[in-house]
Parts: structure tokens; C-alpha cells; sequence
């Protein structure tokens, strides 16, 4: 019979069963430093957010609600007041029209021209990095420089555009005191400034575009503009909202090209008839009526919202729709 050797006193303990193991110090810190730290390298933005985006924001909204001017040490409470007062003024309706006006007329060519320049600089050409550079030139030149420039051009005695029109025979055109002319003038700086920037992200966006599909147009006998039409629009949609946005957004915002095409009038006109809303509210401003002129921000503020909210609407149906 079989004994059973006794057990020695130095043996080892037996092994725990498999399983989750106690966090060691090691781990812990590991484990902390893997969750925590993103949040660490992000903070900064967001405290400067806050600091430099919210508050400000909220700020102006409070101060909206007051009768609040810089001459007087008490703040009186209206409330809606401001923004009541704001809805029925008819300078307010007249500053959002011109702005939609040159909004709508700088946008839609502009648009247009950069998706051309995208799919001409997407070929194959010699000096391709030249004439991208050369895009960004327009954007990077100073804004005063651009408007006095056109300013000479949209001249109405001595103007280069009144002596093209003038030299077929043409009357001149006084641009700055017409609503339709001094909108085109101003569209002009704008397009010229903004085309080659806007160009140059939706050729980012086309030179994503699997080569494979434009050689398979090719093959089928596809001419350029129809590849253009057929497969780069298509494909590109979602770059193409996002320029649509921001295009839009930038024209809410139009105030340096009317201020310095009208030789610093806040009005935009003896008739208002170029005042955008960022003129109106700086007119205001300048009249030291911080809660109206906050009244105007905001509704400033509430029209790039509408529309940043249907720019998510079609980007997610175009979206939908490429799947």
C-alpha cells in the first residue's frame, strides 16, 4: 500500500485560479494616465473656449436684456425689449437683405469658378504646385489694398469698368448708389478674394477620388465636363456643403469690403442701400448702445445657427444617400 509523501515545509503556495488580478500601483497609474491624459491635452482649448467663446456669448446676451449704455452707471432690465424693438426696425430688414443680397451674388460664382479651378488643377499640368500657390495669393493680400484697388476700378468718373463700357458706347454706371451696382462691386472683392482658398479645399477633396472611376469614364467615352458632372460633384459632396457653409457663414459676417468701398460711412450709403448687418451693428456700437447693438449680435448670431442646422440636414441626407 501507496504512502503519501509528506508535504515539505518550503514548498510554494498554490497559484490563484485565473482571473482579474489586483491593480497594482503600476497598473493603477497606467490606467489613469491612458483614460485622463486625452482629456489633459484638450483642456486648453476648451478653458480658452470658455473663457474667450462662451462667456463672451453669454455675456452679450445679458447685456441684451438691459438698457445699457456707457454713459449711465444703472443697467435698466427690459428684458425682450431690445430684440421686440429690434424685429420692427426697418434698418435692421435693409441691413439683413443687402447681406443676403451680396451673400447669394458673391457666393454662387464664386462656388461655381472654384469647382472649375479644382477640376482644372486635378489634371495633370505642368507647374501644379505654381498655380496652387498662386490661388492663395488673392486671400493672403490685404483686405484695404483689395478694396482700394476695386475702388478704382468700380470708379465713376475715371473707373476701368465705366471706360470699357464707355468705350462701346455705354453710359457709365455710378456703382455706389444703386442697390444692384454697389451689391456687384462689393460681390466682385469678395469673389476675388475667396475663390482660389475655396478651390483649393475642394481640390483636396477630388484628389480623393478613387483614379480608378475617372479611367473607367474614360473608357466610356466621357468627356471632361461630364466626368466633372458624373463623377467628381458626386463624390465630393459632403466637401461641397462644407464650403457652402462656410461661404455662408462669411458672407453674414461681410464688413470690411462695404466699410472701405463706402470711405468709411457706417451707413453703406446715403440710402443704406450696402449697409450689411455687421455694419448696422457697429453703427450702433459706435453710438455706445452696447444692448441694442448686443440685440444685433445675437440675431446675427441665431441666423449662422439656422443655418449651420440645415447644412447638418443636407450633409446627413448626402450622406445617406452615397451609402
Amino acid at each position: 500500500m501507496a504512502t503519501r509523501a509528506p508535504e515539505r515545509a518550503d514548498a510554494a503556495p498554490p497559484r490563484r485560479p485565473a482571473g482579474k488580478r489586483r491593480p497594482t500601483g503600476r497598473h493603477w497609474r497606467h490606467a489613469v494616465d491612458v483614460k485622463a491624459s486625452p482629456y489633459a491635452y484638450v483642456a486648453p482649448f476648451f478653458l480658452l473656449f470658455c473663457a474667450f467663446g462662451l462667456f463672451p456669448i453669454g455675456y452679450t446676451l445679458w447685456v441684451s436684456l438691459h438698457e445699457w449704455t456707457l454713459l449711465d452707471d444703472e443697467h435698466t432690465f427690459l428684458g425682450l425689449e431690445n430684440f421686440r424693438v429690434l424685429l420692427t426696425d426697418s434698418y435692421f430688414w435693409n441691413a439683413t437683405y443687402n447681406t443676403l443680397s451680396i451673400g447669394i451674388l458673391s457666393m454662387v460664382p464664386q462656388l461655381l469658378l472654384a469647382l472649375w479651378l479644382a477640376h482644372l488643377l486635378n489634371r495633370p499640368l505642368r507647374a501644379q504646385n505654381f498655380f496652387r500657390i498662386t490661388l492663395l495669393l488673392p486671400n493672403v493680400t490685404s483686405v484695404v489694398a483689395v478694396v482700394v484697388i476695386f475702388s478704382q476700378i468700380f470708379g465713376r468718373d475715371f473707373g476701368l469698368i465705366n471706360w470699357v463700357i464707355t468705350s462701346f458706347g455705354g453710359e457709365g454706371i455710378a456703382w455706389r448708389d444703386a442697390s444692384l451696382s454697389s451689391h456687384l462691386a462689393i460681390s466682385t472683392m469678395i469673389m476675388w478674394r475667396w475663390t482660389g482658398y475655396n478651390a483649393l479645399i475642394l481640390l483636396a477633396a477630388m484628389q480623393a477620388v478613387p483614379r480608378e472611376l475617372y479611367e473607367a469614364a474614360t473608357i466610356d467615352g466621357a468627356s471632361s465636363f461630364t466626368q466633372l458632372r458624373k463623377v467628381t460633384v458626386p463624390m465630393i459632396r459632403p466637401t461641397i456643403a462644407f464650403v457652402v457653409i462656410t461661404s455662408t457663414i462669411g458672407s453674414m459676417q461681410i464688413f470690411a469690403e462695404p466699410l472701405l468701398f463706402g470711405a468709411y460711412t457706417l451707413t453703406g450709403g446715403q440710402d443704406r442701400q450696402y449697409q450689411t448687418l455687421s455694419l448696422f451693428f457697429y453703427e450702433n456700437y459706435m453710438r455706445l448702445d452696447f444692448g441694442y447693438s448686443s440685440a444685433i449680435s445675437w440675431m446675427i448670431f441665431v441666423f449662422i445657427l439656422i443655418i449651420a442646422g440645415v447644412n447638418y440636414l443636407l450633409t446627413s441626407r448626402m450622406k445617406g444617400n452615397l451609402r
